[in-house]
């Protein structure tokens, strides 16, 4: 059996300006919150919309496309995969998931 995939395909709009910075040997890194709306019948048969919200984050080249193009409300294809940050702050475990992108596409304007 094999080891395992770990790969994850988001189309969505950007929640903000992406956040570019660099790290002290120069690799840029961009990270933007990520808003995926499906549609789905409910129990009663309406149709109802629910939308999910990712964090992304974006290393190199494809760091600096991101933080150079796109803007909020953004359309952008992501290929990546996900990650799981754990830290402590004053005792208490903090968690937070993150895709981390290793491939991006630009689909369109704000709100195209």
């Amino acid at each position: 059996m094999g080891k395992g995939v770990n790969q994850v395909t988001l189309i969505g709009h950007i929640g903000k300006d992406p956040e570019l910075t660099y790290t002290q040997s120069s690799l840029a890194i961009a990270k933007f919150s990520l808003a995926t709306t499906e549609s789905k019948k409910n129990t009663a048969g309406n149709w109802e919309d629910k939308t999910s919200w990712h964090s992304i984050v974006l290393f190199g080249k494809t760091a600096e496309t991101a933080g150079r193009y796109l803007i909020k409300g953004s359309q952008v294809y992501i290929e990546g995969s996900i990650d799981y940050q754990e830290w402590e702050t004053d005792g208490v475990k903090k968690y937070r998931t993150v895709i981390t992108g290793q491939k991006m596409q630009m689909l369109g304007g704000k709100g195209n």
